[in-house]
């Protein structure tokens, strides 16, 4: 895989982009926002510093072919409302992680989903990935239902190792 160019995504509503450094303010909200982060576990960004080190990081780890981290944006907009991710790939390539996060602010208006339903036909028709994943916390009733809406199914039979807490959904091509 090769990221570069990076793959701009466009739906109805959304411009899905490289996260920029002049999206530092949004990253640092979505990263320090009690809402947001209330159902994961993650390093918080909360100055200019921290949230500057985090898409620096982030986009050299694009720059590696070893995720992809896009910004969502409603068309003409430059605002980051959120983040969507395909990360975590396998060694043969075939299976990735998704991970999203949104301004609440949009919560509740079909926005995610329809970054979703963009993200996992780029994943499935363009980079070729068999299943793609989305660890999320037993009690996020609104990611459990985003990923259901989507066609993801709840995978009994595995665990994550590394949070108790967590659910492992699954969708195949």
């Amino acid at each position: 895989m090769n990221f570069n160019p990076f793959p701009e995504l466009t739906t109805e509503r959304l411009f899905l982009r490289r996260l920029l450094d002049f999206d530092w303010k949004e990253i640092s909200y979505l990263r320090t926002d009690a809402i947001v982060n209330q159902f994961v576990t993650r390093p918080k960004a909360e100055n200019q510093e921290e949230a500057l080190k985090f898409i620096n990081r982030i986009n050299n780890t694009i720059d590696n072919n070893k995720c992809l981290q896009w910004s969502i944006n409603l068309i003409g907009n430059a605002d980051t409302i959120g983040t969507i991710s395909l990360w975590n790939f396998s060694e043969d390539l075939k299976t990735a992680e998704v991970g999203y996060d949104l301004n609440p602010k949009f919560h509740n208006l079909g926005i995610m989903s329809e970054a979703l339903k963009h993200i996992l036909y780029f994943g499935f028709n363009t980079l070729n990935f068999n299943t793609v994943e989305a660890f999320t916390q037993t009690n996020n009733e609104s990611s459990k239902r985003l990923l259901l809406k989507n066609g993801f199914t709840l995978n009994e039979t595995r665990k994550d190792e590394n949070n108790a807490k967590n659910l492992i959904f699954e969708i195949k091509k």
